[in-house]
C-alpha cells in the first residue's frame, strides 16, 4: 500500500510539473508575441507645420502595409521632442533641420541624427504693409527668429536682396545681430521666438518667417516677397537617436519617404508648391 501511495504521489507531482511547464511555455509565447508587436509600433512626433500631413497621407499608408501601428504626439517647442527621442519616449520626430538639431544636441548633451530629408517649405520674407521689396525705407522694422541658426537664415535672405551685408564664415550656432556689417536702410530688427513670426507680421514692416510656421498659419509661400535659397543643411529631417540608425524601423521610414507613393502624393498636391524637395525625388 505504501509503495502504491508513493507511486500515485509521484504521478500527481509529475502531472503538476507538466501543467506548470505548459503554462510557462504559453507565457513565454505570449511574451514573444508582445515583443514582436512592440517592434511594429512606431511612435513619432510633429510640431505645427506641414510635416504631420506629409507623413500621415504619404508615408503612414506605406508603413501600415508593412504591419506598423503608428502613434502620434504633438509638440510646440524645439527642445522637448528631441529630449523625448533621446529618452526613448518616442522613436522619431519631424520638424527641424540638421543645423538646429546639432545645436540642441550640444545644449542638451544628447546624440540625435537625421535619418532622411523631407520636403521643406523655405523661410520667406513677408509683409502686410508693403507689396514690394522696393518699398523698404529708412527705419523699417523687421522681425527675425531669435534662434541663432534660423536667424542666420533670415539674415541671409536680407543679404540676398541687398538690404544688409554680413561677416564671412559666421558660425550658425553663434549667429547674432552683431554679425551684420552694414545696414544702409537703418532697419530696426526685432528678434522673437520663431513661432511668433506670423503674429509679428501685423505690427512690423517685414517679417522673416520659417516655412513651417507660415504654412501652419495659412500664409501661402507664393505670397512671400522673397523666399530663401534653401541649401541642404536647412532642409528638414526625420530625427532619431543615433543608436537606432541601423534599426529596421528607421530603414522602413526611409523607404516610406523614398517610395513612389510618397513622391506622387507630394508632386500631385498643389499645397506643396514652392517646397524644397530632397535630392532623392525623381
Amino acid at each position: 500500500m505504501k509503495k502504491k501511495w508513493i507511486h500515485s504521489a509521484l504521478i500527481i507531482v509529475a502531472a503538476a510539473l507538466f501543467i506548470a511547464g505548459c503554462g510557462n511555455n504559453k507565457e513565454a509565447a505570449g511574451s514573444g508575441d508582445a515583443s514582436s508587436q512592440d517592434k511594429k509600433t512606431l511612435r513619432i512626433s510633429f510640431n505645427p507645420g506641414p510635416y504631420s500631413d506629409q507623413f500621415k497621407n504619404g508615408v503612414a499608408p506605406y508603413l501600415e502595409k508593412k504591419g506598423y501601428q503608428i502613434t502620434y504626439k504633438e509638440f510646440t517647442d524645439g527642445i522637448q521632442p528631441n529630449v523625448a527621442v533621446a529618452n526613448g519616449e518616442i522613436d522619431a520626430n519631424v520638424f527641424q533641420h540638421s543645423l538646429y538639431l546639432q545645436s540642441i544636441n550640444v545644449r542638451e548633451k544628447i546624440d540625435l541624427v537625421g535619418a532622411v530629408q523631407v520636403p521643406t517649405p523655405p523661410m520667406g520674407l513677408y509683409s502686410k504693409k508693403h507689396t514690394s521689396l522696393d518699398e523698404v525705407s529708412d527705419g523699417n522694422q523687421v522681425n527675425l527668429p531669435n534662434e541663432p541658426v534660423n536667424m542666420l537664415r533670415a539674415l541671409n535672405v536680407l543679404k540676398d536682396i541687398g538690404w544688409i551685408t554680413l561677416k564671412d564664415n559666421i558660425d550658425p550656432l553663434q549667429t547674432s545681430l552683431s554679425d551684420i556689417t552694414s545696414n544702409p536702410h537703418n532697419l530696426k530688427f526685432i528678434a522673437t521666438e520663431p513661432a511668433q513670426g506670423p503674429r509679428a507680421l501685423e505690427d512690423v514692416d517685414y517679417a522673416a518667417i520659417q516655412g513651417n510656421f507660415a504654412v501652419s498659419n495659412n500664409i501661402k509661400l507664393t505670397t512671400a516677397l522673397q523666399l530663401e535659397n534653401m541649401t541642404d543643411p536647412f532642409t528638414n529631417i526625420v530625427a532619431i537617436d543615433s543608436k537606432n540608425k541601423d534599426a529596421q524601423f528607421v530603414k522602413d521610414i526611409i523607404e516610406g519617404y523614398h517610395s513612389d507613393e510618397f513622391q506622387k502624393y507630394i508632386k500631385s498636391n498643389p499645397v506643396y508648391e514652392g517646397y524644397k524637395l530632397p535630392s532623392y525625388f525623381k
